[in-house]
């Protein structure tokens, strides 16, 4: 469904051109699916456990979100991220507790880190069809309703608005150090369909607000998606409001339609 970035105003936008991006990716995800966990792994600090562990690691409760909803998880599994190894090294070295409070994270995302950092993935897991030799989204095919369509967004309360929860967790990701992770809930970002422009557009200024100026993936993503589907949000009345209300996204926006009309009247004038 979506893609992409934005970097310093002088050097980064050139990459915002949808048509050329997209056929520069030259590895298959099947490749990055078979190397994530290997390079999760290889950045755990060096007193992880070795691999082949069976998970005899102290159990360390997170208390998340606003309600106090409890988590556990193994501790050699929690410090495959830096930040929570950080946490680890240091809260943890002289305590008997063993729990980290995370008032502002949303159970639901967390849940699904923590499924990704056991399993190497999370709900809707990503399949590959051999038949059309393609990638799709588990339960990608129940009717609107059910529950692959009900996982899609989720409701982010300190903006009051419904977000993609693949953006969520990628911001999630990039907290944490989980760059493996990020690219999983890009790529199933990128499957989702039948998504309100509303929700994009609070999901993609929510990415703005929670990535780095140096990101290179998910900003450019919500850029050659709107550039892709501008047929659609020219109509949006929500599309109207947020532009009037301004913002880095859409000075990346403006510049990324302009590099894209500079592909298209390149390729116009070029010799056949």
């Amino acid at each position: 469904m979506f893609v992409k970035k934005a970097g310093s105003t002088s050097d980064s936008f050139s990459k915002y051109r949808p048509t050329k991006t997209i056929a520069k990716q030259k590895r298959s995800f099947r490749d990055n699916v078979g190397t994530s966990k290997r390079n999760e792994r290889s950045k755990r600090p060096d007193n992880s456990p070795p691999l082949g562990s069976t998970l005899t690691s102290p159990i360390i409760t997170l208390v998340v979100g606003p309600d106090a909803r409890l988590f556990a998880c193994h501790e050699e599994i929690l410090t495959l991220s830096p930040f929570f190894a950080a946490i680890c090294r240091g809260q943890f070295l002289e305590s008997s507790t063993k729990r980290i409070s995370l008032p502002e994270e949303i159970p639901e995302v967390f849940s699904s880190v923590l499924e990704y950092m056991y399993k190497n993935d999370y709900y809707p897991k990503l399949l590959h069809n051999k038949r059309s030799n393609s990638w799709e989204l588990e339960d990608s095919k129940k009717v609107a309703g059910g529950k692959g369509a009900s996982e899609s967004s989720v409701y982010h309360p300190t903006t009051g608005q419904t977000l993609l929860k693949d953006t969520l967790i990628y911001c999630t990701a990039e907290r944490y150090g989980l760059d493996d992770l990020k690219r999983l809930a890009l790529r199933k970002q990128g499957l989702q369909s039948g998504i309100q422009c509303a929700t994009i557009l609070a999901s993609a200024r929510y990415a703005y607000a929670n990535t780095p100026d140096s990101d290179s993936k998910l900003r450019a993503h919500y850029l050659a998606l709107i550039i892709r589907s501008r047929n659609t949000f020219k109509r949006s009345g929500t599309m109207q409001m947020e532009m009037e209300a301004g913002g880095k996204l859409f000075f990346d926006l403006f510049v990324a339609m302009a590099n894209h009309i500079e592909d298209i009247s390149s390729i116009t004038k070029s010799p056949r």
